[in-house]
């Protein structure tokens, strides 16, 4: 397989605590949303694709069953928000709210 984020699927992503995937998922996800509000549609599915390829590292790294859940959940909520038909019924203003929460305590930490 071929990753976007080399360094990152090398082995530095399992080093990174589970706020900071997250935070960093969220970036790829804002980025997504930014490029689709300027009707930018390569770039905005090249965000995606970034992103669930960090959804899909954090996925294979996970022990917590909860975790695992929610981050599968999450992965197919996005996956129908850009592509499907919505089932979820999720916005850009819930996508850009569920990462910030994520985003400010991985900032928090440090």
């Amino acid at each position: 397989m071929s990753y976007e984020h080399k360094a990152l699927a090398a082995g530095r992503w399992t080093k990174l605590s589970f706020l900071e995937q997250m935070a960093g998922i969220g970036s790829e996800v804002e980025r997504a949303l930014n490029w689709r509000a300027k009707n930018n549609s390569a770039y905005c599915r090249r965000a995606l694709e970034r992103a669930l390829e960090l959804l899909g590292l954090t996925l294979e790294g996970m022990t917590d069953f909860a975790r695992l859940r929610e981050i599968a959940r999450v992965r197919e909520a996005i996956a129908d928000y850009f592509f499907g038909e919505n089932y979820f019924s999720s916005t850009e203003e819930l996508w850009r709210k569920y990462f910030s929460h994520f985003t400010y305590a991985a900032r928090k930490n440090y």
